[in-house]
């Protein structure tokens, strides 16, 4: 497999294996220094494409977040005790979900229906139905039959 080509100083790696609270700082600093602000200070990406989680988690965040992962107004937050592993993890912030300009969602296999339904309802429950909730549009895109292939919210 051939390298990419692109330059080291467009790659922005998350330091997932380092000191959980020191990887969230460098992280939250590195997405501030380089992408655009909104007016409250959160990080504005051009796009973001997630995928869905049987439980409708996105990203790393779950189903049951505590309450510091929920509220969080830092870019990036550690996710710890995670239901799946690796247990201790980085993720983005539901801020930065919904200030992005674009949001993209996958979700392939009957075993994401549940998931998607209840998402796409107007008191979902899940991470998902979160950022619905947040945002004015969101794509998603799935290959499960009792949903258009590509549907906007």
């Amino acid at each position: 497999m051939k390298p990419l080509g692109i330059a080291p100083d467009r790659i922005h790696r998350l330091n997932g294996e380092a000191v959980p609270s020191v990887a969230v700082a460098e992280a939250s600093a590195e997405i501030r220094r380089v992408v655009p602000l909104d007016p409250a200070g959160v990080p504005v990406l051009d796009m973001i494409f997630l995928g869905l989680g049987e439980d409708g988690h996105i990203a790393s965040l779950m189903p049951n977040a505590p309450t510091a992962v929920l509220e969080s107004r830092e870019p990036y937050v550690r996710v710890s005790n995670s239901p799946k592993p690796p247990p201790d993890r980085l993720t983005m912030t539901y801020p930065v979900l919904a200030a992005a300009k674009n949001v993209w969602m996958l979700a392939t296999g009957a075993a994401k229906a549940e998931a998607l339904r209840d998402s796409l309802r107007s008191n979902g429950t899940t991470p998902f139905a979160r950022v619905l909730c947040s945002r004015p549009q969101t794509i998603i895109y799935t290959d499960l039959n009792e949903f258009s292939p590509a549907r906007s919210k």
